[in-house]
C-alpha cells in the first residue's frame, strides 16, 4: 500500500504531520464515515475525514483530552479537569462552508458539534466514557475515574458521583491504585471493565504492569481474565468480547467461560482506543515513550527502538485478520487514547476555537423558534 504524506496545519506552533495509505480515505468514503481521535499528550482532538481522495487530518485544541462518548448528536470529551459535552447543530454547517477555510461552492460539512455543557470534575484522570440507559430510563454519561479507581457519573452538586468500584478497592482516595481504565457496555449498561492490577495501594499496579492486567465482570465483581499485559478498550461487539492487550500490541477476544484471551492480530504500537463499523476495527496505536511506565513490557522488548513503534490509527478486517490501511502520525503526536468512528457522518467539525461563531449560533426549542423572524432561521 502506498503512503501519501499529508502535512498537517495547526493553530499551535508545534509541528504536526501524518502519512496515510491511499486505502484509508477510500475506506472512509466507502463507509460514509469519519473518525475522532484523542491525544492527551499533544492536547488535541483529531478529526480524520476523506476529502477528494485524500485524508483530511483536522485538529482542535483541548486540555489533555482522553475519553470519548457519543450518543446520537451528543459528544462528550473527558479532559484534564472537566468533561465537555458538544451537540451537533447541522444548521451551522452552512456557516462553516462559507468560511475562509472552506470557500466551497457546494455543501461540504455534514455535522458541526458545538459546546453545550461543561462539568468540572477535578483531576480524576478520566479514561473511557459511555452513555448508558435504555428506552425506559434517561440516558446518562458514565466514565472511568482512574484516580479514585471507580466508575462514576456527573453530579449537579459534586465533582462526581461514584456508581461502582472493584471489590478489592476499599476506600475512596485519589491514588490510582489499580489503574482502572476501560469499559464495555452491553444491553445498555456497563458490563465489563479492565484494570492493570488488583492492588489497594496508591500506584500499586506499577509493580506488576507486565502481566498483572485483568478483566472484571461489573455485575458479579468476579475477575474473568487475569495475566493480561496492560489491557485497554474492552468492547462487546457482534456477540463477542473484544479487548486490546496493549503491552503486547494486539487485539483479540476473551472466552467468557474460560477467561482465555485469544489475539487475532499484532501491531507495531501500544494498542489503545478501539471502535468498530461492520467487519472493520479501527485501532489506536501509541508509540510509547521511554519511561518507567512502559519499560519491561513485551512491546518495548519486541520493538526496542522508539522509531520502530508507530502512532496512529490502523484498520483491521476482524473476519480475515488483514490490515487494510492506516494513518500514522510522524510529528507532534506520540500517544493516542480514544478512537471513535462516526458512522453516517462524512465531514464533521467541532467548534471550540471560534468564539464569534459559537456566540452567534443560537439553538432554540420549537416553541421559541416559532416566534423568530423567518429571515433569522436556519
Amino acid at each position: 500500500m502506498d503512503d501519501a504524506s499529508q502535512p498537517v496545519s495547526d493553530p499551535a506552533s508545534e509541528p504536526l504531520r501524518s502519512v496515510h495509505t491511499t486505502s484509508f480515505p477510500a475506506l472512509l468514503k466507502q463507509l460514509g464515515a469519519s473518525i475522532l481521535v484523542t491525544t492527551y499528550q499533544a492536547g488535541k482532538l483529531v478529526v480524520l475525514r476523506e476529502d477528494a481522495g485524500v485524508l483530511n487530518t483536522h485538529f482542535r485544541n483541548l486540555n489533555k483530552p482522553m475519553g470519548l462518548a457519543r450518543d446520537g448528536g451528543k459528544l462528550a470529551v473527558g479532559c484534564s479537569i472537566d468533561i465537555w459535552e458538544f451537540h451537533n447543530v447541522p444548521a451551522v454547517c452552512k456557516k462553516l462552508d462559507e468560511s475562509d477555510d472552506y470557500p466551497a461552492t457546494e455543501a461540504k460539512h455534514d455535522a458541526c458539534f458545538l459546546p453545550r455543557r461543561s462539568h468540572c470534575t477535578g483531576d480524576i484522570q478520566i479514561h473511557e466514557m459511555a452513555f448508558v440507559g435504555g428506552q425506559e430510563q434517561p440516558r446518562e454519561l458514565v466514565f472511568v475515574n482512574t484516580a479514585f479507581s471507580c466508575l462514576a457519573k456527573r453530579s449537579e452538586e459534586n465533582s462526581f458521583e461514584p456508581v461502582w468500584r472493584p471489590k478489592f478497592i476499599k476506600q475512596m482516595a485519589p491514588g490510582d491504585n489499580c489503574h482502572l481504565n476501560g469499559l464495555a457496555t452491553r444491553d445498555g449498561k456497563v458490563k465489563y471493565m479492565t484494570a492493570l492490577g488488583t492492588t489497594n495501594e496508591p500506584g500499586g499496579w506499577r509493580e506488576n504492569k507486565r502481566d498483572g492486567g485483568l478483566l472484571i465482570d461489573v455485575d458479579s465483581h468476579e475477575i474473568i481474565a487475569r495475566g493480561l499485559s496492560m489491557p485497554h478498550s474492552p468492547r462487546w461487539y457482534n456477540g463477542k468480547l473484544w479487548l486490546l492487550e496493549s503491552g503486547e500490541g494486539t487485539i483479540g477476544t476473551v472466552d467468557l467461560a474460560t477467561g482465555k484471551y485469544e489475539p487475532i492480530a499484532q501491531f507495531p504500537g501500544f494498542t489503545r482506543g478501539l471502535s468498530f463499523l461492520g467487519p472493520l476495527a479501527f485501532i489506536g496505536l501509541s508509540q510509547v515513550r521511554e519511561s518507567a511506565i512502559f519499560s519491561g513490557i513485551p512491546l518495548v522488548e519486541r520493538l526496542k527502538e522508539a522509531e520502530e513503534r508507530a502512532c496512529g490509527v490502523w484498520v483491521l478486517n476482524i473476519e480475515t485478520g488483514e490490515t487494510l490501511g492506516f494513518c500514522r502520525f510522524e510529528e507532534g503526536v506520540q500517544e493516542i487514547f480514544a478512537v471513535e468512528v462516526l458512522p453516517g457522518v462524512r465531514f464533521p467539525d467541532l467548534v471550540n476555537h471560534d468564539a464569534e461563531l459559537v456566540g452567534r449560533s443560537y439553538v432554540l426549542g420549537d416553541a421559541a423558534l416559532a416566534d423568530v423572524p423567518e429571515d433569522l432561521r436556519a
